[in-house]
């Protein structure tokens, strides 16, 4: 008998310059199911290097919750949204959490399955012209 193997969890950590983008951007991942959840942290102080030169900035985090094989499009989908020219994406393991949450992440950020295409019992001369 074959175990069913766990899904493997990410938390993605991402920054946008103001609560307003990225709200849009947490709301683009939960509603295409690229992420189960996102916590956004308003207010964050950052200071960075770019271009040569020490910047200070307001920002929004951003904690997506997803699952890993959907690292790459929840990424794609950021970089298509932001604002910024290199946008801060990261990501770390989802070592362990409380079963039923993971159970729950895994569950909310796979791709909807579409429901099986209805296909028409041919008749004969059904498909080539002629009357069904």
């Amino acid at each position: 008998m074959r175990t069913k193997r766990p899904v493997r969890l990410l938390w993605v950590y991402m920054t946008a310059p103001a609560t307003a983008v990225a709200q849009r951007l947490a709301e683009a991942l939960v509603g295409e199911r690229l992420a189960a959840c996102v916590n956004l942290l308003s207010g964050v102080r950052s200071t960075y290097r770019w271009r040569g030169r020490v910047e200070r900035a307001r920002e929004t985090v951003l904690i997506a919750k997803t699952r890993a094989d959907r690292y790459s499009a929840l990424c794609a989908r950021v970089r298509e949204l932001h604002p910024y020219e290199v946008p801060c994406i990261v990501a770390g393991a989802i070592e362990r959490g409380h079963p039923a949450f993971l159970e729950w992440v895994a569950a909310e950020s796979q791709p909807e399955r579409l429901p099986p295409r209805r296909t028409r019992k041919r008749t004969a001369g059904s498909g080539r012209g002629g009357s069904p």
